[in-house]
């Protein structure tokens, strides 16, 4: 994918910039030891102009995350947004992707690096893994323990597993993979949430050792709003034996089906799955939801 061409503008450092022009440190403590947290969000094109689909929670999260590594960020939420927006107009984007990411300043100890780069860059990007069903395997990794580091928080380091996962599945012949935690019990994708489905209520694994993604809680705000039963539990690889449906959730991956597990199919079509009439309600909602100040250009 070409994230950049010679016209591209991101935020690099506070100030606009062409992308090709960004230049970093190469001894920075994110590069070496994972130290940096992102975020991800997506841009849609509304007949009230460009929308960034809960931009003030994106952001929120994105200052909590940079609180808990040490990293200072000299931007408010509300600065962040409107730079945001400035940046969608000046790359002539209303459906997009938005990764900002903060970096640290060069440090090679092990200790804070005191100094926070803010990068943000926008692109076009369709669903994640280019697919609308997936063949997924349950991987023989797992994610971190939330006893090793804060897993709630999106810090870069944390999706190395889920990088080696995903590669491990494409060689043996699947689209992606569902990781368990360390006590063997299902926990989320390689890098989405994850929901299935079982005679008309959904299941999904419960806070803990998840990333707690804000698309998991927009499905959820979604089910509530139509009635449906949300259960959050521990659950086991067994208990997806005998499925209706099941799907991956994520800025990235939106509500990507799921069509088989290490081969075993869904009892049901996508199309008769929940998951299929969320994936719907989830498309209207980002494009029709209440505008704030920042969200019309």
């Amino acid at each position: 994918m070409k994230y950049f061409d010679k016209e591209t503008v991101v935020f690099h450092k506070g100030k606009f910039i062409k992308a090709e022009n960004a230049v970093t440190d190469l001894y920075t403590q994110s590069l070496h030891y994972g130290n940096g947290i992102f975020d991800a969000m997506r841009a849609y094109d509304t007949p009230l102009g460009a929308h960034v689909f809960k931009a003030r929670e994106h952001y929120t999260r994105f200052l909590e995350s940079a609180k808990r590594m040490h990293l200072p960020v000299h931007y408010t939420v509300d600065e962040l947004i409107s730079i945001t927006y400035t940046l969608l107009e000046k790359n002539n984007l209303s459906n997009a992707y938005i990764r900002p990411l903060l970096y640290s300043g060069a440090n090679m100890e092990l200790t804070p690096a005191g100094e926070g780069n803010l990068f943000i860059a926008t692109w076009e990007w369709e669903k994640y893994l280019g697919k609308d069903l997936l063949d997924i395997e349950i991987s023989t990794y797992t994610r971190p323990s939330p006893k090793s580091g804060d897993v709630e928080a999106k810090i870069s380091g944390n999706y190395t597993n889920g990088i080696v996962a995903a590669a491990t599945a494409k060689e043996n012949g699947f689209d992606d993979a569902l990781l368990l935690d360390v006590e063997g019990f299902l926990a989320e994708g390689t890098g989405a949430n994850f929901f299935f489905e079982v005679d008309g209520k959904l299941y999904t694994p419960q806070k803990g050792h998840i990333f707690p993604g804000i698309t998991r809680e927009v499905v959820m705000e979604i089910c509530q709003d139509h009635g449906i039963e949300v259960i959050e539990g521990k659950f086991k690889p067994a208990d997806l034996s005998n499925i209706d449906g099941a799907f991956f959730t994520g800025t990235a991956a939106q509500i990507t089906g799921i069509r088989s597990i290490h081969r075993r199919n869904m009892n049901k079509p996508w199309k008769a799955t929940l998951g299929y009439l969320i994936a719907e309600q989830y498309g209207h909602k980002v494009a029709q939801n209440e505008y704030d100040t920042y969200s019309i250009i």
